[in-house]
């Protein structure tokens, strides 16, 4: 299977997820409706809702345009590569978490060995079974493993800080990649029409804030009035109607009652002023900054503790959770590291 056999199998892969969210009728319709709508009982955080937007910003990304512009970024991928195993351990907070790391590997012609996580298991298997489907091939370069991951010859992992620990002990022999806690941030300068703030409301809120790409902090000039924003973000508030955010809303907010610590309401986000970088869910952090040059100076010293940045000079609002193929997880290029790899021998 050749460069162009492999992105043809994945451009079809987002034009069947494209008619099927558009409501067009696919030969993977009612299996996908029922998968999406029971998502929820093994992991109550993966609604419906948010199963559909995951599956949306994936689908939006496997056009063939796309798909040439980013392997063109790597010529050595129209020579013949002899495949290695990639073992790949994929998280499970948002749902396909997992699937960049799935693409990467088999775009560059190597083999999987996919170890979901146990909260996110079914979508995975169910994508790999429409790609090989679209092309029989995929169906000997793709393993799902039941149990302990073995038989590769590199490794990408991605995981909480203590899971990295485990990893890097079990894995550091091995070329690899594992990933650990990062989250993201927003800055504002208080020009920013409703529209933005609507949009911002949108990097906040998308799957409960579970994502590392989720805003979890907001740098604002100092003496900033969050009512307006507040207000813009209006049509995020059915999220108190999910009982597992609403747990930990009650929680925080009594947290802070009992230790008498300030804090303002919305009804359905509490926001607190705190260095900290990630906040709990239902919490949004923020801090004040006099000038524009002092929010960059402080981001700059968590860059290793970021994902991505929102702002009208990074990342536009709205767009943390559509990341393009080229976006890579803790800015680290895995086309890049599983093509060296393999050019270099070292396997």
């Amino acid at each position: 299977m050749d460069i162009n056999q492999r992105i043809d199998a994945f451009s079809k892969l987002g034009s069947i997820l494209r008619d099927y969210l558009a409501g067009k009728p696919t030969k993977y319709s009612s299996a996908l409706n029922n998968l999406i709508e029971t998502q929820f009982q093994k992991n109550p955080w993966f609604t419906p809702d948010n199963v559909r937007m995951a599956l949306k910003a994936i689908a939006d990304e496997l056009t063939h345009e796309n798909l040439v512009k980013w392997t063109g970024m790597y010529p050595v991928l129209a020579n013949d590569i002899k495949p290695v195993n990639v073992g790949v351990i994929m998280a499970g907070n948002i749902p396909l978490v997992g699937f960049h790391d799935f693409l990467s590997v088999l775009i560059t012609g190597n083999n999987i060995i996919a170890k979901t996580s146990s909260k996110d298991s079914d979508l995975i298997a169910f994508v790999s079974e429409i790609l090989c489907d679209i092309n029989p091939g995929f169906r000997e370069k793709i393993k799902i493993a039941e149990a302990t991951l073995s038989g590769f010859d590199m490794v990408i992992a991605t995981g909480s800080d203590n899971s990295s620990r485990y990893f890097e002990y079990y894995f550091g022999k091995y070329p690899s990649i594992i990933r650990k806690n990062r989250k993201s941030l927003a800055i504002i300068d208080g020009s920013e029409t409703d529209e933005e703030l609507t949009a911002l409301g949108s990097d906040i809120f998308s799957y409960f804030g579970l994502g590392c790409r989720n805003v979890s902090k907001l740098f604002a000039p100092s003496g900033y009035d969050f009512s307006r924003m507040l207000k813009a973000w209006d049509k995020y508030s059915t999220v108190i109607n999910h009982f597992r955010y609403a747990s930990n809303y009650d929680f925080s907010k009594a947290v802070y009652i009992v230790n008498k610590e300030k804090f303002t309401d919305a009804g359905f986000i509490l926001l607190k002023e705190n260095q900290g970088l990630s906040s709990p869910v239902a919490v949004l952090y923020y801090e004040y900054y006099n000038t524009f040059d002092e929010a960059g100076r402080i981001t700059e010293n968590l860059k290793e503790k970021i994902q991505c940045i929102c702002s009208k000079n990074h990342i536009a609002f709205g767009k943390a959770q559509a990341p393009a193929l080229w976006d890579y997880a803790d800015g680290i290029d895995t086309v890049e590291f599983l093509l060296k790899k393999n050019i270099a021998g070292i396997l």
